[in-house]
């Protein structure tokens, strides 16, 4: 194809927006319903707040590998929909809802039987490590429709479906949302409560996405074939995937060992992190559904127009992020806990995490710009280079000299430096630029 530009071209920054919005809303619910089940849970008392921490990092672990279907299955989607095929990229859906489907089962199973061991390794208080361990064996019951959700949000991003996963995943989380107070407070379950009210949510979301599968009327049985090739296509995200993990669990596990009031408010900042990070991949979103349609259909300059593009809407959002975390210093870590060593211990956290988000910002955009482009092979090595290189030995060493929650939040900050390093690299090069349906 000849030159595409800015102007005539659907991909301009309209159609970002058209796409880029809805998904934020679906990105946002979850982690806005962690944020609000953290505050309900926080004002319990600081054990189950710090309970909730380590549960929630170690299920935050399996929903990255729905992260995972999702975003090859939207990429794989994408480039069928761009070289205008709607029934293979939806087919590329199914097979990816039977693969959620059985991984979920598995971590199901493995977290009723590691959830003790699991928790007492990461939280290194026993009183902390019972609750957080009935609060996982509970919350895992959703897992299997978490993972389905992701794959089915992955499969109509590629063919640029946003209204029915906003529906579907904010109508469940809402629910989840309302019924998280009930259950702790009104009928006094506890920590508990608020681990049946997070399973709901996942199962009703994926109830609502085989469904919308179904009405696809496309063949709904397994094919063995395609299920391969994702894997493979896969196995450089998972392998990203996993990096990511070792680093926040190391990250918790350093936090808790200074004490329940620095993994408490370590976990305020988390997830509150989690949602700016979440949000933020908005723009990614946009990015692979767009990215992968037109190099699905060949229209090379369009993707190197669309990579440049998306990395500046990265950085305006990033920033505009940071400046809100700013001005919220003094009232955010307090919506949480009235616990004043929490808020002391967060308020350590809050410089690194304020000035890594222009910085994360270009980061997930450019992420998404080369997911998009099938070039998940690069992706996984920067990544671990980031984390062998970068974040774990600056967490580690913030553990063996005592330099607190600071010193965690300082080598996060420092695996967004090299990871955003890596990827202006790869943007100047014409390596990523591949075309055709599938790479």
């Amino acid at each position: 194809m000849v030159g595409v530009t800015a102007t005539a071209d659907p991909s301009t920054p309209r159609r970002i927006a058209q796409l880029a919005i809805p998904a934020l809303v679906v990105l946002a619910a979850e982690p806005l319903y962690l944020l609000v089940d953290t505050a309900v849970v926080g004002h319990l008392g600081r054990v189950p707040l710090a309970a909730l921490a380590v549960g929630g990092v170690v299920l935050t672990f399996a929903a990255w590998f729905g992260t995972v279907i999702a975003y090859g299955t939207t990429g794989r989607s994408a480039r069928q929909f761009g070289a205008g095929s709607r029934a293979s990229a939806v087919s590329e859906g199914v097979q990816a809802s039977w693969l959620a489907l059985a991984l979920g089962l598995v971590i199901l199973l493995a977290a009723q039987a590691l959830a003790g061991p699991v928790t007492r390794t990461l939280a290194g208080n026993p009183e902390v490590a019972r609750s957080a361990a009935v609060w996982l064996r509970v919350a895992a019951l959703g897992v299997p429709g978490l993972l389905v959700a992701t794959a089915g949000n992955g499969w109509m991003r590629g063919i640029q479906d946003t209204k029915r996963p906003l529906r579907y995943v904010l109508g469940a989380n809402l629910l989840s949302a309302v019924l998280s107070p009930i259950l702790v407070y009104g009928l006094r379950f506890g920590l508990v409560g608020s681990a049946i009210a997070n399973a709901t949510a996942q199962i009703v979301s994926g109830t609502l996405f085989v469904r919308a599968l179904v009405a696809e009327r496309v063949p709904l049985r397994p094919q063995p074939a395609m299920i391969r090739a994702q894997l493979r296509f896969g196995r450089d995200l998972a392998v990203r995937g996993l990096a990511f993990q070792a680093c926040f669990l190391s990250a918790t596990a350093v936090a808790a060992r200074f004490g329940a009031a620095s993994v408490a408010a370590h976990q305020v900042a988390l997830q509150l992190w989690n949602f700016c990070a979440l949000a933020l991949d908005a723009v990614a979103i946009a990015a692979q559904s767009l990215v992968g349609a037109a190099l699905g259909g060949g229209r090379v300059a369009e993707a190197r127009w669309l990579g440049r593009r998306i990395a500046a809407i990265g950085l305006v959002c990033g920033t505009a992020f940071g400046l809100v975390i700013l001005a919220g210093a003094p009232v955010l870590p307090r919506l949480f806990s009235s616990d004043p060593e929490v808020h002391h211990q967060a308020m350590i956290a809050w410089p690194w995490f304020v000035g890594m988000q222009p910085l994360a910002g270009v980061v997930f955009a450019l992420d998404g710009v080369f997911i998009g482009a099938g070039d998940v092979g690069y992706l996984r090595n920067l990544t671990i280079v980031a984390a062998l290189g970068g974040f774990l030995p600056m967490i580690w060493l913030a553990y063996g000299l005592r330099l607190g929650l600071g010193g965690v939040w300082a080598g996060l900050t420092l695996f967004i430096v090299i990871r955003l390093a890596l990827l202006l690299y790869r943007l100047t090069t014409e390596r990523w630029l591949v075309t055709g349906t599938v790479r």
